[in-house]
Order: structure tokens, then C-alpha cells, then sequence
């Protein structure tokens, strides 16, 4: 396994080679159209297609073995070794919408591990809009451009800044998990929204859907456990992620210090 300066180099390569490849797309008339349906069963839009092929020019002149898992390729081998040296979970492209219409909050999300999909050892997230950079690898903690990074402190959940995403049958139990904090933000990125808990700029992420994939979370909730977060499924019991593109999981990520409180809102509806 590469060292975690090394895995940082190559997804500052892969995360710059997207931004450069939709520079030009974001907020432009075509950015948005499909033009196939990807490996996780969603629509494929251009600006998805384009950011994650450039990403995959990076990883193939790499020269490492790598089982790659992406939103839009699917579960592909790169290199010619039976056994990888690496695995990599990619979203190249999380909030597709705000990219293609040009609302400055989207991002690469790559995940590295060794070589089990489950045993994650380094995550990494960029807003490909402003260029802050999340980071976390083996050793202890969590960086946002290279500065330690900690969850908030606060323990009051009225007090809370959250986002919070719930559709039908869930949106009464959002809705009351919503009126019991004090601000809601629903920014459309769900990598950087894990990072903003982790960095002390929002408290808690709750996603009620069942919608969210590995791909969405494997490298935000990496990073947001080694900042000192706590991740859990509705119920409150550990999160499994799952083992491939298809199946879905439910979360709730906070601070740590009223995670309880907000399970407790989150189970009313």
C-alpha cells in the first residue's frame, strides 16, 4: 500500500484533471443532458462522463493494479495483475446539479482501500469549485488544506445546523427531526456536507432515503470518523457500508455530542 502523501499526490492529479476537463461545462446548456445510463443505475449526465473519464486517464498512466468502483463505470480492473495492488471507490462528479447549472458546490469523492472495498484506509474529497481539499489517511486525524480539522463542539441540538434529506414516506420524520434543531442546510453535495461535520461547519448530516451508495459516502464518512465524528444507520447501530453500487443505506453523522438526540428526533415520525 502507497503512503498517504502518495495517494494524496495522485487524487490531487485525478481531482485537477476533472475540474480542468468540465472547467468549460459548468453552468453550460448541455451539461445536464444524459447520455447513458450508468453502472448504478442512474442517468449518466455529460458533465458526469467527462469529469470521470479525465479521472481515469490519471489512474491508468498511474502504472498501479487498481479494482475501481465508480458511479458511472461500474466495477472495472486496471492494469494487468490478477490481484490489485489497490481499490478505489470514485464518485468523480457528487452534485452533478450544482455543477451543470453552475452553483459552486460539487466535488470528486475517492476512496482508497486495501484491496477489500470495506476496509477503507484513506479518503479524500475536493470541492472542484473553490479547491478546499479534505483529506484523511492511516495515521490519526482529519485535514482540510493540510490544517487539522475537528468536528464542532456544540452539544445542544436546538442549537444545530444540520442538513437533512428525506422524501416521501419519510418527510414527516424530517420534518420533525428539522424543527428541533436551529438551521437547516441542504446543499446538494453529499461528500462535502460529511466534511462540513467533520470541519466543525455544520453539526450533523441526516439522510433518510435509503438512497445513499458507497460511492456517496465511502470517502466523506472516512474522514469525518477520523476527524472524531460519529457515523450510525437510523437505528443508531454502526453503519455497514455496502459491497458494491446497488444496494442503499440510510445515515446519520454528527459531531458526536448529541448524536442520541438526534436519532431520538429522527424515530418520531
Amino acid at each position: 500500500m502507497a503512503s498517504d502523501p502518495d495517494l494524496l499526490e495522485l487524487c490531487n492529479r485525478a481531482s485537477q484533471a476533472a475540474a480542468d476537463a468540465i472547467e468549460d461545462m459548468v453552468g453550460s446548456s448541455d451539461a445536464y443532458s444524459t447520455v447513458y445510463m450508468g453502472a448504478d443505475g442512474t442517468p449518466t449526465k455529460k458533465i458526469d462522463a467527462v469529469a470521470e473519464d479525465a479521472i481515469l486517464t490519471i489512474l491508468k498512466d498511474d502504472g498501479r493494479s487498481m479494482r475501481l468502483l465508480s458511479e458511472e463505470a461500474g466495477d472495472i480492473m486496471i492494469g494487468e495483475e490478477d490481484e490489485p495492488e489497490v481499490s478505489i471507490i470514485l464518485d468523480p462528479l457528487d452534485g452533478t446539479y450544482n455543477a451543470a447549472f453552475g452553483i459552486p458546490f460539487y466535488s470528486v469523492s475517492i476512496a482508497i482501500a486495501k484491496p477489500d472495498l470495506s476496509d477503507v484506509s484513506f479518503g479524500y474529497v475536493t470541492n472542484l469549485a473553490n479547491g478546499d481539499t479534505y483529506h484523511a489517511g492511516s495515521g490519526k486525524g482529519a485535514y482540510l488544506n493540510g490544517k487539522s480539522i475537528s468536528p464542532s463542539d456544540n452539544s445542544e441540538i436546538h442549537d444545530f445546523c444540520i442538513s437533512a434529506y428525506g422524501y416521501r414516506p419519510h418527510v414527516e420524520r424530517t420534518s420533525i427531526l428539522c424543527k428541533g434543531v436551529r438551521r437547516i442546510r441542504i446543499l446538494g453535495s453529499v461528500a462535502l456536507e460529511l466534511c462540513y461535520v467533520a470541519s466543525g461547519r455544520m453539526d450533523a448530516f441526516v439522510d433518510v432515503r435509503r438512497a445513499l451508495r458507497l460511492t456517496d459516502v465511502a470517502a466523506g464518512n472516512f474522514i469525518l470518523e477520523k476527524a472524531g465524528g460519529m457515523v450510525s444507520n437510523e437505528l443508531g447501530d454502526p453503519l455497514k457500508l455496502p459491497n458494491g453500487l446497488m444496494n442503499r443505506v440510510d445515515m446519520v453523522a454528527s459531531n458526536g455530542h448529541a448524536h442520541m438526540d438526534i436519532l431520538k428526533l429522527n424515530s418520531r415520525g
